[in-house]
């Protein structure tokens, strides 16, 4: 709770969700949506360190609804939480083991639509149970909330959240069996029986989008009873600096053509200037030139051509990071003059490891400017 409360307070994008709650499972043959999972992470990120007690916390539809017009959905969704249920480990009345299955909002309101308005208000309370759990988990997950609405796959948010739990934890191997991952996915009895189809719809779709978005990457060991899968081992493993500020760079741009990204098939169009209208020849030539990430046919990043002025994606960012408040086209330029022509045949991870450590060198030669 502490945690929660200093990170809104910091008023950024990141929050503590209680281990408790990431932990819980669903009840066989129950799960929640991709859209009511992401509207349970705002719930906890608005409740934050106050989650525990019993008030009614209050949220804007705004909030939930991003690029959507309408508050249509949100109807759905409140009432997908109501009715979805969870389930713990606990002990029965007289100290056996015993499954305790309960839901985690208690009630909730939902303002009525005013005159062609798309504002208004949501309140909700959690369970008693649900309380119980934020007070008393002892471990916490550090989520980001943009990664959280990045994501496309309910189950690449279950995994995140898990993975984000034990790395905090310093546990970065999860080993479950196939009961127990069915159960903390959320996949319903009837769908992919073989294992072959679940690591295709839910294993390999979830590890493409935590490696993307996330700050850590996610692999896993599959154990077998002879010819059958009857455990699976998940390993999580924290991405280098360079590497996450390319995940912050990722989830601060839109999410159209994410994938083409991912898969590293985007591709640059030139046109030549002959072929545009003559209008938009001089308006061209007068035009200051952009900043541009050149990417090669395997999809391996190079240094952008021109200036760093504004933006350039992640090597813009890494130059104010590290670059200790130097211009950074005075970094460039020194940056270009040294590398010379091997900076054509630099890419990639190599090249983002060059940069950086060469606007750490920068700043330290020059001190602050």
């Amino acid at each position: 709770m502490r945690v929660a409360h200093a990170l809104k307070a910091r008023d950024g994008d990141d929050f503590a969700k209680p281990g408790n709650l990431v932990e819980v499972r669903f009840v066989r043959g129950q799960s929640l949506s991709l859209t009511a999972a992401r509207l349970l992470a705002l719930m906890i990120l608005t409740a934050g360190s106050d989650g525990w007690q019993p008030i009614a916390h209050k949220m804007r539809k705004s909030e939930i609804r991003r690029g959507h017009k309408g508050n249509e959905r949100i109807s759905d969704m409140l009432e997908e939480l109501h009715r979805t249920l969870f389930a713990i480990d606990d002990l029965s009345w007289r100290g056996n083991k015993a499954t305790k299955r309960f839901a985690l909002i208690q009630s909730s309101r939902e303002e009525a639509e005013e005159e062609g308005g798309e504002g208004g208000w949501i309140e909700w309370e959690f369970t008693p149970d649900a309380r119980r759990l934020i007070r008393e988990s002892e471990t916490y997950a550090v989520l980001n909330r943009q990664a959280v609405l990045g994501f496309r796959s309910s189950y690449a948010l279950r995994l995140y959240e898990m993975g984000a739990l034990r790395l905090h934890r310093r546990q970065s191997a999860w080993r479950a069996d196939m009961t127990a991952v069915r159960a903390a996915f959320g996949i319903a009895p009837e769908l992919y029986k073989d294992f072959a189809q679940l690591r295709r719809k839910v294993l390999d779709k979830a590890k493409a989008e935590i490696d993307h978005l996330a700050h850590f990457t996610v692999d896993w060991r599959e154990i077998r009873r002879g010819r059958a899968i009857v455990e699976i081992e998940f390993y999580f493993h924290p991405k280098t600096a360079p590497e996450q500020l390319l995940t912050v760079a990722e989830i601060e741009r839109h999410a159209a053509g994410r994938e083409a990204r991912r898969a590293g098939i985007v591709e640059e169009i030139f046109v030549e200037a002959s072929t545009l209208p003559a209008s938009s020849r001089s308006a061209a030539s007068r035009a200051e030139p952009r900043p541009t990430q050149a990417a090669r046919s395997d999809g391996a990043i190079r240094f952008p051509s021109g200036s760093l002025q504004y933006g350039a994606g992640p090597f813009g960012e890494i130059a104010r990071a590290h670059g200790g408040g130097w211009d950074r086209d005075l970094i460039v330029a020194a940056y270009r003059e040294q590398m010379g022509a091997r900076l054509d045949g630099l890419t990639g991870q190599k090249l983002v490891k060059s940069w950086t450590g060469f606007c750490q060198a920068f700043a330290a030669r020059r001190g602050r400017p």
